[in-house]
């Protein structure tokens, strides 16, 4: 790669003098130096600024600078303070002020302009690893890094401390700010004065998008701050000594000293920690905390006040019986599938488009959403959860029905994102195995083995021949995920046809004769309009035209003859064909090497598969699920906990490799993953076993003494209290209103809405939709299209496999809860049903806390409310009074927690 920046320019102060001295013509040598009379010389045309072909033209006429181009130049830079290519008197006029020494530097891009460092998520190394690292490595190794035979710049891209230090001049990236990142300058080609990279072609817009993205996250990277160019062999035998890659073990539960606390296993695993560090565990939480903790935890609904108080009194005559029989009646309600699905969805990746550079849609995706749901509902064991996901479309089904449902399963690995504007077909292919391989391996195994497309795994024993051998099964297979040949879309694939028998449910009604009519017609008239286009102008439209035809076309091919909607579904299917991959060197088609056989990372097992027959997935699916396997039950019963006490056994849920963290609670995880799967890999039985457990029904409570030795409540001393997602939120305040529609849809506005690309049609109907009453996770996820009350309140990234959504705390989330139209409306709408109730005042503010908090008001509060509805009167009508209470609410911190 070429130099990345100019070299060879004077430091500020320095560079100043040498100007000012350049022009003794114009008063440079007096006391004073004549900015404005310098000024209006450069100003050519009097416009009160000076562009870069003025500066050029003044340079050319004055001797010193002509001489010294690229200093005048660096120095134009340096007074555009706001990047606009245009000097003001002003930012000239700082020429004096730093002549004089004062603070009066304009500022540019450096290091400390970066964002904080902050600790990298296991997503975002994950994130780095797969689509940073690899195109450095590609692009950049070869003249900035220790490998290259001179270091060109000065610029070391290898290292996480030489991309910060950057070259001869200056950081290489600001962390937080692309714009002002000369590195993105530089790969973007579009400034002319940075050097482009790499110097003989333009990267991909989706690459440049992902380093974008990369350095606005903060760029987090976790290489070292000294490159190591030797290579060692990877150590297999080794590298199965690692925790993780060691078979579960049952472990004897540990004795405790106070033997009263626990109530079962659980508590004991965690109360011999507590007790070895000194730690004691903190007093129950209240009946009423405890009703709202479980409510939101299992179903993601608040409880309503009659639940409430129902469970206080039980809970008051016998506090077990009561928290067993409530667990017992949330589990069996159709929206713990819900509340759990959604849980599943953010790992999976799931969404209705394909993302990146050509966002197109894909409308069959909600019926694996709706698989999830059922299959939690359903208790589905895990094991056949994986089978069915994996290979779905491999299992002998009992009916049509069965079938249908092991189809639909597969969408798991259809509906990544994917480039559809890639124009060769085979490094299409190749992308889209290596981001199910990602998927897979991340979701299920909680290992990021795509980092080892390019190169051996830097971090955990995978050696990139391991990960061609999962290639192959995944490119020996179809990846069916249903897409039309218009513009952006350059690798259409057909979708699976349901079995008629399964009466799967279709979202769009029948097509009658006369709209097949209108429809045939269209096309008839848009296809005689192209036959007639001419010129460049014509060639636009006929473009335009095509791509009409081809969603037209579309949307009759959808149809039988009769005018029935055809039942379709995402997923995948054998291809004709199965071979196994050779290993591309740096991951690149053109230097193709060895043939692997496909198969397993060999870190995890001892015995290869022999496939002699077809792709290999049922195969992987198998021997994922197999109970020998040491992740698989490891990382969900991780997730789980994680859920539901807030924190991960295992911090990283997503990364159990040698860059993830160790767990806490070693013995725990292996207790909870062998009972596990006695248990038949029943997820619901987990669950029960956890929030039955004294641990997760502890209060809140500080203690100073155990926030000392252990702040971060790693020992699980006590319950933290924890925000709301986005979709429990919305879902609270319409099911507080009463407007909360309870019946699952039949598809969205995506499925309605046919194949194409999202942009032009769904962009502001996404947010549209959101004023819908069905619950959050029925509304559409269209990829950069997320809508914006889930977006403002953390939703993950649909693109990414996100096991741990972040937290953060912005005044964007406080403005929504102010102004936003979906908001005020609820606020309204129980503001309206309280006052339409007879009750006092008195009884209304309570019924109010009640609704919100799950709780009573304090007499404090009450009193505190009563005077706010009073002055707030004494200005505008009752009815603004009680929507302002009720929004203020909706507001509050103690709303947004469970």
């Amino acid at each position: 790669m070429v130099v990345l920046f100019r070299v060879g320019v004077l430091g500020l102060g320095c560079l100043t003098a040498w100007f000012i001295a350049a022009m003794p013509d114009l008063g440079a040598q007096q006391p004073n130096f004549d900015a404005e009379k310098v000024f209006r010389k450069a100003d050519a045309n009097g416009d009160g600024k000076i562009s870069r072909e003025e500066w050029k033209k003044f340079r050319e006429s004055t001797a010193k600078l002509k001489d010294n181009a690229k200093n005048a130049d660096f120095l134009f830079d340096r007074l555009d303070t706001n990047m606009d290519g245009f000097l003001t008197l002003d930012e000239f006029k700082k020429l004096t002020e730093i002549r004089a020494g004062k603070n009066g530097a304009p500022k540019v891009a450096k290091a400390s302009d970066a964002t904080p460092d902050r600790p990298a998520t296991a997503e975002q190394i994950a994130f780095f690893e797969k689509s940073i690292r690899p195109v450095l490595v590609k692009e950049c190794y070869s003249c900035h890094s220790a490998t290259a035979e001179k270091i060109k710049g000065g610029l070391s891209l290898d290292t996480r401390s030489g991309l910060r230090q950057g070259g001869e001049t200056g950081p290489a990236i600001v962390a937080g700010n692309p714009k002002t990142s000369l590195l993105i300058k530089a790969i973007k080609q579009q400034d002319d004065e940075t050097a482009k990279m790499p110097p003989k072609k333009k990267l991909p817009d989706e690459v440049i998008a992902d380093f974008e993205k990369w350095v606005a996250l903060g760029a987090p990277d976790p290489r070292e701050n000294s490159a190591k160019v030797v290579k060692n062999e990877i150590d297999i035998q080794k590298g199965r000594q690692f925790w993780a890659f060691q078979p579960v073990k049952s472990t004897p539960t540990p004795a405790v000293k106070n033997s009263a606390w626990p109530r079962n296993d659980i508590d004991r695993f965690l109360l011999a920690e507590m007790e070895a560090k000194g730690l004691k565990p903190a007093a129950d939480a209240d009946p009423r905390t405890l009703v709202r903790r479980l409510y939101f935890d299992l179903i993601g609904l608040p409880p309503a006040p009659e639940q409430a108080e129902a469970f206080v009194k039980e809970y008051q005559a016998g506090s077990s019986a009561a928290i067993a029989k409530i667990v017992d009646e949330l589990e069996s309600s159709p929206q713990f599938g819900e509340r759990w699905g959604r849980h599943w969805l953010d790992a999976a990746r799931y969404a209705e488009s394909s993302g990146r550079s050509a966002n197109i849609t894909y409308p069959q995706a909600w019926r694996y959403r709706d698989y999830v749901i059922a299959a939690f509902n359903a208790d589905k064991p895990f094991d056949q959860f994986i089978r069915e996901q994996l290979a779905g479309d491999l299992l002998p089904a009992k009916d049509d029905k069965q079938e249908a449902e092991f189809i639909i399963a597969t969408g798991f690995l259809a509906i990544g994102p994917k480039t559809h504007n890639e124009r060769n077909p085979r490094q299409f292919q190749m992308d889209v195995a290596d981001e199910q391989i990602d998927a897979t391996f991340q979701i299920f195994q909680a290992l990021t083995v795509a980092c080892a497309r390019c190169h051996d795994h830097k971090f955990d024993p995978i050696p990139q021949r391991d990960y061609y051998a999962l290639s192959g099964i995944f490119r020996s297979s179809e990846t069916c995920f249903g897409t039309i040949r218009v513009i952006q879309s350059n690798q259409p694939s057909p979708l699976v046809t349901l079995p008629k028998g399964a009466h799967a449910p279709l979202p769009v009604e029948p097509l009658t004769a006369e709209r097949r009519k209108s429809i045939e017609k269209q096309i008839k008239d848009l296809n005689d309009e192209i036959a007639k286009a001419t010129g460049r102008e014509g060639i636009m439209m006929t473009l335009r035209q095509r791509t009409q035809v081809a969603m037209l076309e579309s949307q009759l091919a959808s149809y039988d003859a009769d005018g029935t909607p055809k039942a379709l579904a995402m997923g995948v299917r054998e291809r004709a064909y199965p071979a196994d991959s050779r290993v591309f060197n740096r991951g690149e088609l053109d230097q193709p090497g060895d043939l692997v056989k496909r198969g397993f990372p060999q870190v995890l097992t001892t015995q290869q598969p022999s496939i002699s027959r077809g792709s290999g997935r049922k195969e992987l699916a198998d021997w994922i699920a197999s109970k020998e396997n040491p992740l698989t039950a490891r990382v969900m019963v991780n997730r789980v906990w994680l859920h539901l006490i807030g924190r991960g056994l295992v911090a990283t849920p997503d990364n159990f490799g040698a860059s993830g963290e160790k767990p806490s609670h070693p013995a725990l995880l292996d207790y909870l993953a062998t009972s596990f799967i006695r248990d038949g890999w029943s997820l619901k039985k987990l669950i029960r076993s956890i929030v039955l457990s004294r641990a997760y029904q502890m209060s809140s409570q500080f203690d100073t003494q155990n926030f000392d030795t252990d702040p971060d409540n790693v020992l699980v001393w006590r319950m933290p209290k924890r925000r709301l997602e986005a979709e429990a939120l919305r879902d609270s305040m319409l099911a507080i209103s009463g407007r909360l529609d309870l019946s699952p849809p039949k598809g969205d506005i995506v499925a309605q809405a046919g194949e194409g690309n999202a942009g032009p049609r769904l962009r502001g109907v996404v947010n549209q939709a959101a004023v819908d009453a069905h619950r959050s996770v029925y509304l559409p996820i269209v990829r950069d299209q997320v809508p914006e009350m889930l977006t403002i309140f953390d939703f993950p990234d649909p693109s990414l496999i996100v096991g741990e959504r972040a937290v953060t705390i912005i005044a964007a989330q406080s403005l929504f809860l102010m102004n936003n139209p979906f908001v005020i409306r609820e606020a309204q709408t129980v503001a309206d049903k309280l006052l339409a109730s007879s009750d006092s005042d008195k009884d209304k503010l309570t019924r109010a806390y009640q609704l919100c908090y799950s709780r009573l008001p304090t007499s404090s509060e009450l009193e505190h409310a009563q005077g706010f509805l009073a002055d707030y009167g004494k200005k505008q009508p009752r009815r603004a009074a009680w929507i302002a209470f009720c929004q203020a609410l909706f507001a509050s911190a103690e709303f947004s927690q469970r």
